[in-house]
């Protein structure tokens, strides 16, 4: 992402190449993300016939001085990049546009040809830039509203200090602040910092004279090492952090210590612990919270074990019932019934064992049949009649005792024969299967 060593190098190529020339062309997109309160006609209009007189920055703005207003104002956002035709400008990762690309880029904002044939061209593949037309960029934000620049406005220890001991929050975050500081962004943070051995949250008001003094050192010799070679990063010194910020967790090493990434200023911040401590108070709460996470670790691994053989036991049980439930309910559906009783009793002796049998989980639990209980109802029903009838024929015989002789040997034959009747089809009902359905 372009930060102050970026702009300043697109700032510097554009001084070097295109001051004192006249814009003879210009092309401005029609993207109203990028192109910030103003026609793309209006803005060609504006450029067009201008000398272009100076080039200036601030923090992370640029923008040229024509020979009158209004003034073409570029933010750089997390892509913006500058390209003159064949003239080697700074390019950094998020720019992504090649040499070999068609000129200019279809990622091209403001397109520019000089009056004697030099092009330059403003770029932005990600379109969080901002391009405005301003009269006076320094009176207006966000120009107006930044902080000491970095490079051009150094501060001094005691005004660091002093700006510090107001500032509750951790220190990147107020670095990242462009009105307290400008120019400074998240890779430049987090070199500086650890080359000043400061852990990134810090409390900036907890610093002592000695760290803001080292902290301006760090922020100086990052600034102008980084400018000294053009702001090409392959040519950073090996030692700093910038090379391995991309690496991902476990894999990422500078000069043999390993990096931890952590959110810092609401930013992915690598930093070395080893090198990097909190201090103070802050330093004993972070010791306190360890502790009590790592006891907390401790508690939950204890309980985890107590609760395993439970845990195992109670799901062996539930899996054992439901393999009973399943198999007795599929049997019930078939219409299978069991009838091992010859009265009430002895069927309600099978009703308990079907029910012991289902509470302890049995495999195949015998079901009771609807049939099985409508033959003995049929049965019950059939003895009945044929008690009566043989006490209503003994009453008979008693009370006619004047009658025949005859009559009395048919009447008894038919009493005998009546009950042997019964008697055989009660065998019959108790001795007969009962029939299965159809499936």
């Amino acid at each position: 992402m372009p930060e102050l060593p970026e702009v300043e190098a697109a700032r510097r190529a554009l001084e070097d190449h295109c001051v004192g020339k006249k814009i003879k062309k210009s092309t401005v997109a029609d993207d109203s993300k990028v192109i910030d309160g103003v026609s793309p006609k209006d803005f060609e209009a504006a450029l067009v016939g201008k000398t272009i007189v100076a080039a200036h920055r601030k923090g992370k703005n640029m923008w040229l001085q024509l020979d009158s207003p209004p003034f073409p104002s570029f933010q750089f956002g997390m892509a913006g990049a500058v390209y003159i035709k064949g003239v080697a400008v700074t390019k950094y990762k998020r720019s992504a546009v090649k040499d070999t690309d068609e000129w200019p880029s279809k990622y091209s904002k403001l397109f520019v040809e000089l009056d004697d044939g030099l092009e330059f061209s403003f770029t932005d593949k990600r379109r969080f830039a901002k391009v405005r037309l301003l009269d006076n960029p320094v009176s207006v934000p966000p120009i107006s509203e930044l902080g000491p620049d970095a490079l051009k406005e150094p501060m001094t220890v005691d005004g660091l200090n002093s700006s510090l001991s107001k500032k509750k929050i951790g220190i990147k975050a107020l670095l990242l602040d462009q009105s307290f500081i400008s120019g400074i962004g998240n890779w430049m943070a987090d070199e500086v910092l650890y080359q000043a051995k400061i852990h990134p949250q810090q409390a900036a008001s907890s610093l002592s004279k000695e760290n803001c003094a080292t902290l301006l050192k760090c922020i100086n010799e990052v600034t102008e090492k980084a400018m000294e070679v053009g702001a090409d990063s392959s040519q950073f010194p090996s030692n700093w952090i910038f090379h391995s910020r991309d690496k991902k967790p476990g894999k990422a090493f500078v000069d043999g210590k390993e990096i931890e990434f952590i959110n810092a200023g609401g930013r992915t911040t690598a930093y070395v612990p080893e090198l990097q401590k909190l201090t103070g108070n802050q330093a004993v709460k972070e010791a306190s919270k360890k502790t009590t996470a790592d006891k907390s670790h401790s508690v939950d691994q204890s309980e985890n074990k107590e609760d395993e053989p439970k845990k195992a036991k109670v799901v062996k049980g539930r899996k054992t019932i439901n393999r009973a439930a399943t198999k007795a309910s599929s049997k019930s559906k078939s219409g299978e019934s069991v009838e091992d009783s010859d009265n009430d009793d002895d069927s309600n002796g099978v009703d308990d064992v079907i029910s012991s049998k289902r509470t302890r989980g049995a495999k195949n639990p015998p079901a009771k049949s609807k049939n099985g209980e409508g033959q003995k109802s049929q049965t019950r029903r059939k003895v009945a009649p044929a008690k009566r009838k043989i006490e209503e024929s003994d009453g008979d015989d008693l009370s006619n005792s004047s009658g025949s002789s005859d009559n009395d040997n048919d009447n008894g034959k038919r009493a005998e024969a009546s009950v042997a009747a019964s008697k055989k089809k009660v065998a019959s009902s108790r001795n007969a299967k009962p029939k299965k359905k159809a499936k």
